[in-house]
């Protein structure tokens, strides 16, 4: 059963934000886009790239209304502890949530069976908290945070545009599609 069109479940973490630790429920996500960004584990490696690359797209994510939640089952003291000790964890300004209950990954059947660590995972939430985008990848591959923004731009047109859809490759500005009766066998 896939995911794309459920709504996001109830949770509540404490996170590491921007040298404080606050708290962080399912209710301070609605109203805005969210990205949930889940990683095996910190002070690990393929791990700061990512967050690293995602960290340098934040302030053009917040431009677009999308606030950035990365999860991990780690608590939000490994998180201080990691981004004061690393570089590239070191440049993050979005929320860094523990889940060390799990509740979160099993919200988005993201955990690992009999590991406790999530999979390496990227939702999408729409204002109204519905699950608009999905990618999930091996432990070993690490994910574009440039792909992530440009199918977040796409899904953000696609809602406030009723009738259009974003082709395959599409950016911001370029052509879009009016499904209809008359394209059907002649893309």
């Amino acid at each position: 059963m896939s995911i794309v069109g459920t709504k996001l479940l109830p949770f509540q973490a404490t996170a590491y934000h921007q040298g404080k630790f606050v708290d962080v429920s399912d209710a301070d996500v609605l109203g805005k886009w969210g990205v949930f960004f889940f990683y095996p584990a910190d002070f690990t490696f393929v791990c700061p790239t990512e967050l690293e690359d995602l960290a340098n797209i934040y302030g053009e994510l917040q431009g677009l209304g999308v606030e950035v939640y990365s999860v991990s089952t780690d608590t939000h003291f490994s998180h201080k502890a990691w981004h004061d000790s690393s570089p590239a964890v070191g440049k993050i300004n979005y929320y860094m949530l523990g889940d060390q209950n799990h509740t979160i990954s099993n919200n988005f059947g993201i955990l690992r069976e009999g590991v406790g660590l999530a999979d390496r995972g990227t939702f999408v939430t729409d204002p109204d908290g519905t699950i608009q985008l999905v990618e999930i990848t091996p432990e070993g591959v690490g994910r574009n945070a440039a792909e992530l923004l440009r199918k977040i731009k796409a899904a953000k047109y696609w809602r406030e545009n009723p009738g259009q859809v974003c082709p395959a490759k599409w950016e911001e500005g370029a052509e879009t599609l009016a499904p209809s009766f008359d394209l059907v066998g002649k893309i």
